[in-house]
């Protein structure tokens, strides 16, 4: 079993794929119950492993395969964030720590970078890792850049490579999530994780160069 997570709103996006090409989806509050259960891989789109300070080697090479497209990944992701609360305290320590600032974007991830950190350790990333759904999407897409996932034709897009995959529940997927707190990328975003999650190679990781562990012990590595 390989499973692609996505937050959104509410909690967690869990997309499920078996060795059968069974495809099943859930839409979940508590990260612990979409880590439950047998799976032999999981990639969740939210940064693991975090530096004291300074950008991580893995955002810097995706921002560059992402070229024109490069804001569509966050970077800045450092451990003393997580004890910041405001946005502005967060920012301010950045500037003074090592001219990083914290973006709006950021700064709303953290309480998700927290959930997963809490969670994560050396031994449970060998089946939990990071992914990013765009860089994924430009592989499965021949290395061509799409439209932003926030347009109707990034999102056709999207489904069509999805559908193309086997994903032939995808519309009824995007319907179900009524009140669930996901919006339409976020279950598109899943769904390309729980590929990645079953298609994962070294040749499909960054940095391409191993690097030291974060304190914590654990890797900082972007699969795609």
């Amino acid at each position: 079993m390989f499973v692609g997570l996505d937050g959104c709103a509410k909690g967690w996006v869990a997309v499920r794929l078996d060795e059968n090409g069974t495809r099943e989806i859930d839409f979940l509050t508590d990260l612990k119950d979409c880590l439950s259960g047998s799976f032999t891989r999981a990639m969740i789109d939210i940064p693991i492993g975090l530096p004291d300070s300074d950008y991580r080697n893995c955002d810097l090479e995706g921002r560059k395969l992402l070229g024109e497209n490069r804001s569509r990944l966050f970077s800045g992701a450092r451990r003393p964030l997580l004890s910041y609360e405001k946005r502005e305290d967060a920012h301010a320590w950045g500037k003074v720590a090592d001219g990083i600032g914290v973006s709006c974007q950021l700064f709303c991830l953290l309480p998700k970078i927290r959930q997963v950190d809490e969670l994560m350790t050396s031994r449970r990333q060998a089946r939990v890792r990071e992914s990013h759904p765009e860089l994924i999407f430009q592989r499965l897409n021949g290395g061509t850049p799409l439209p932003s996932k926030k347009t109707h034709d990034g999102i056709r897009r999207r489904r069509r490579i999805l559908l193309d995959r086997g994903f032939a529940s995808i519309d009824a997927w995007l319907d179900q999530r009524t009140g669930t707190g996901a919006k339409p990328d976020d279950v598109l975003d899943a769904c390309a994780c729980a590929v990645a999650a079953k298609e994962a190679c070294e040749e499909r990781r960054l940095p391409r160069k191993r690097q030291p562990p974060d304190a914590k012990g654990l890797k900082m590595e972007i699969w795609f």
